[in-house]
């Protein structure tokens, strides 16, 4: 039977906003993993506020509208509160470095194994475009005119430094490719963190960006890891820009080192299933 993934909701995204592609990327997935023997009800979503948001209307499973800046934490609730589910969080750039950036730091030293898909447009694009984190020096908002004074951070440093067990950056216009490596967080044993560079087309578009992406082949080292991460700067001007897994390393994860979560896992049930 095929998966049912699409909804009758109407998307108000822009049009020819790259949410779509991500979005295509996410259906393509879900529906392979659901052929291959996932129950649809068993995938859980959560979402945060901004533009990716919307993924909460587009995509048939169960899921949680969050609050800004705390997918993270939505997250792991539902894999505390059931480890057999398949969690996968969809956030902004602005969510998630910016409010939820202590979130992000310890979702990396927990490893529950869930999944982070960050859509960075380098910009807060549902309240007009004001500078996040990510964005780039120099670039000039409606609450800064004069542009953006701060260097942007580098998240795939911060997540290899904060010990995640996958990392990985694609890019939105790209859909195989992120389908590729979605699948392999997804089915990645710990927390899976992805940076998915997505230009707005209205605030912040790309300018001769997308040529100077290159795909890497993942790596367990952490030194050659964070050797690509350095390859870019997140300010766009300049410098090749490796997209695929940076790096990928199996670890204990969070319901391994609890007992409890461990023998929910091995009984395939959650707590409100335990106390039957």
């Amino acid at each position: 039977m095929t998966a049912k993934i699409d909804t009758k909701n109407i998307i108000t995204w822009c049009p020819g906003c790259t949410n779509f592609m991500i979005l295509a990327a996410v259906k393509k997935v879900f529906s392979k993993l659901i052929a291959e023997g996932l129950k649809q009800q068993e995938i859980a979503i959560v979402t945060g506020i901004g533009c990716h948001a919307k993924m909460f209307d587009a995509l048939n499973v169960s899921a949680i509208y969050g609050l800004h800046g705390r997918v993270l934490p939505a997250s792991l609730g539902l894999k505390l509160g059931n480890p057999n589910l398949t969690v996968i969080g969809f956030a902004g750039d602005g969510d998630t470095y910016a409010e939820g950036m202590e979130h992000f730091i310890h979702a990396a030293r927990h490893n529950a194994d869930f999944t982070l898909v960050v859509h960075n447009n380098q910009t807060f694009s549902l309240t007009t475009g004001q500078a996040t984190p990510t964005s780039q020096l120099g670039f000039k908002t409606k609450s800064e005119p004069l542009g953006e004074f701060e260097e942007p951070i580098n998240p795939i440093k911060l997540a290899l430094a904060s010990g995640a067990s996958f990392v990985a950056r694609c890019n939105a216009r790209d859909i195989e490719h992120t389908a590729y490596v979605l699948e392999k967080a997804i089915k990645h044993k710990g927390f899976s963190f992805i940076d998915v560079l997505q230009e707005c087309i209205i605030f912040n578009p790309y300018k001769n960006i997308n040529e100077r992406m290159y795909k890497i082949e993942n790596t367990d080292n952490l030194a050659e890891a964070m050797k690509l991460a350095d390859e870019w700067d997140y300010n766009r001007k300049t410098g090749k820009i490796p997209i695929g897994i940076f790096f990928q390393k199996e670890k204990a994860d969070l319901e391994d080192k609890w007992p409890q979560l461990k023998e929910l896992k091995n009984k395939k049930i959650g707590w409100k299933d335990l106390k039957k």
